[in-house]
């Protein structure tokens, strides 16, 4: 069975990019637009007995941003564990520690291409 890697991000077309790319190394992918979508969609998972291998976020988001994601996301007992990959624009290291005291494992900034986005993956996900 393929590995669940779960994206939130809130354009329709890096969520296509993440998708398209994650898909072809032959991972299973679950998208969601925004935070509070994001955080729905992984309560679900989570009522299912389902836990993704890995998620990857965005940070500036409607409804609720991706350090407010990924807060939530730790309080949840079976999901406290999972690495989070933010993927955004920022690059501020004051944004990085905000991600970091959050519970992000990792940081990459857009644009990226596909291979580093692997390789990051690969690193997480074995």
């Amino acid at each position: 069975m393929n590995k669940l890697i779960f994206i939130v991000d809130d354009s329709r077309t890096v969520r296509a990019s993440l998708e398209y790319t994650l898909k072809k190394d032959g991972y299973e992918v679950i998208a969601a637009e925004d935070g509070q979508d994001g955080l729905n969609k992984i309560n679900q998972l989570n009522t299912q007995g389902k836990r993704p291998a890995m998620i990857i976020s965005d940070i500036n988001m409607p409804n609720l941003d991706g350090i407010g994601f990924i807060t939530e996301v730790k309080k949840i007992p079976s999901m406290k564990f999972i690495p989070v990959l933010v993927l955004t624009t920022e690059s501020q290291e004051e944004k990085k520690m905000e991600g970091k005291k959050a519970g992000a494992a990792g940081w990459l900034v857009k644009p990226f291409q596909p291979e580093q986005l692997i390789a990051v993956v690969k690193k997480f996900v074995k």
